[in-house]
């Protein structure tokens, strides 16, 4: 089965989650639930809850804690977007104006908050020490990712090793959860339970690794917001970790000088500017084989994902999260 098909196959299950992220979202203070459906209706493949539902069907978990658990990942993930625009200032997301451009950052961040909360509300509800251990440790990580992208903002020394561990907190982190908090439902072993955790990691972190190559790649109508952006925004990630590794002193001299430039779309020729600095890189990535180093590296981590399988028994739901391991590398956004 592909990817599309096995996203068809959840189909009826991701409604069922639809529903707990709903009620996650229910409150009588009307910008919450509005914040909710501009958000949640936004799109998305739902990957989050998609592990967590694949992961518990390897698993042999089929009760009813499955949604609403992928429901409060899911909900964790979009308050962790909705932080994140505010931080970033972006003003689109999946081609849709951010929430904060619509209702002002303070009400968003407040938003947030309630989500972070009502969500580790719901998982407490389960009465599963174990799943809030695995949820608590997943948000930490995700702080710590943020953290360390802003302290590593326009800083041409960064390695790939604090790439990384960026990565993994900011995306790798909640997939891993998602997949533990499935073995963790159908009762499996510490190694069977730490296996998928650490598959999800790196699935995770292979998404994010690629969501970094479209950056300078894909089709912006498909991709949902300008490309390069991150490069502006100062966000050196592995593709310019890479190609600065590579370049020569005076390429590296023009490489820092854009990546510590302030120009933006509020400046009086920021947009030619961006558009130039990103021809610049481009063709220095061209030259130096940049994006094809890069996805040697995901295809790497994604060999090592599907690895970590390879303590189940061979059946359909092992085959699909093998398919989702690659199928992060296959997509066009």
């Amino acid at each position: 089965m592909n990817a599309e098909g096995i996203f068809k196959h959840y189909e009826k299950d991701l409604r069922r989650v639809e529903a707990e992220i709903s009620k996650i979202f229910k409150s009588d203070v009307v910008v919450i639930p509005d914040i909710g459906r501009h958000l949640i209706g936004g799109g998305g493949k739902r990957l989050r809850p998609m592990y967590l539902l694949m992961s518990s069907a390897l698993c042999g978990y089929s009760g009813d804690a499955r949604y609403v658990f992928a429901g409060v990942i899911e909900t964790i993930h979009a308050a962790s977007l909705l932080h994140d625009d505010v931080v970033d200032g972006a003003g689109v997301r999946r081609g849709k104006p951010t929430s904060h451009s619509i209702w002002g950052a303070q009400a968003v961040i407040l938003v947030g908050d309630f989500l972070y909360a009502n969500s580790l509300k719901m998982a407490v509800s389960q009465q599963n020490l174990t799943t809030m251990d695995a949820i608590s440790n997943a948000v930490a990580r995700m702080s710590e990712g943020e953290i360390l992208q802003l302290q590593k903002i326009a800083d041409p020394e960064i390695t790939e090793e604090d790439y990384l561990r960026i990565v993994e907190g900011k995306t790798g982190a909640l997939i891993s959860a998602s997949c533990r908090i499935g073995a963790i439902l159908g009762g499996l072993p510490d190694n069977k339970v730490n296996a998928m955790a650490s598959y999800g990691l790196k699935s995770g972190t292979v998404f994010q690794i690629y969501d970094d190559i479209l950056d300078f790649k894909a089709d912006e109508g498909n991709l949902g917001k300008k490309l390069g952006r991150d490069l502006h925004e100062g966000k050196i990630t592995l593709p310019l970790i890479f190609l600065l590794k590579s370049a020569n002193a005076q390429e590296k001299d023009e490489l820092t000088a854009i990546i510590d430039s302030t120009s933006d779309d509020d400046t009086p020729d920021g947009g030619g500017q961006i558009e130039r600095d990103l021809q610049t890189v481009l063709k220095l990535f061209k030259k130096y084989d940049v994006i094809e180093q890069t996805m040697d590296k995901a295809k790497e981590i994604v060999a090592q994902a599907k690895a970590e399988l390879s303590v189940f028994d061979d059946c359909k739901e092992r085959d699909d999260l093998i398919v989702m391991a690659d199928y992060a590398l296959t997509r066009n956004k």
